[in-house]
């Protein structure tokens, strides 16, 4: 699987432009998925230093990323006249995602056993998945 991953407030906590803290089981998490051979790519905002600062960081808690900030490490404007900053990636790991950014033991789970929210919101409760609605009564009357 391609995953494309925001690096502020996702990866760490926003300090823009700042590095801030790790989020908690971030780096390892982002380890463990490369070594199940899925395609990390950095997506972020950052250009320039800051980009390089990040991906520095990234790398000294041993994550290297299939690419960062395109789509495959050979892209460029010359050698895709379709560049775009808009990536084609099959998951998107961002907090602004909408409901939020989940733990990422949550987001290991659902790319590792191939799970969408609707998954996750059934199995955290079975109960309201079972639920049926109370049968109603006919009326029979003239219309």
């Amino acid at each position: 699987m391609v995953i494309a991953l925001d690096f502020d407030g996702t990866i760490v906590e926003h300090k823009y432009p700042a590095i801030g803290e790790e989020i908690p089981f971030a780096t390892e998490t982002i380890r463990m998925l490369i070594a199940e051979r899925h395609k990390v790519i950095l997506w972020s905002v950052r250009e320039g230093k800051l980009l390089d600062e990040a991906v520095n960081w990234c790398r000294k808690r041993g994550i290297e990323f299939y690419a960062v900030n395109r789509d495959y490490p050979e892209e460029t404007m010359t050698n895709n006249n379709h560049f775009s900053r808009k990536l084609k990636a099959d998951l998107f790991i961002d907090d602004r995602n909408l409901g939020g950014l989940p733990d990422w033991g949550m987001i290991y789970q659902m790319v590792h056993n191939n799970m969408t929210w609707n998954d996750v919101i059934r199995n955290a409760r079975p109960s309201i998945n079972s639920y049926e609605a109370p049968k109603r009564k006919k009326k029979w009357g003239i219309f």
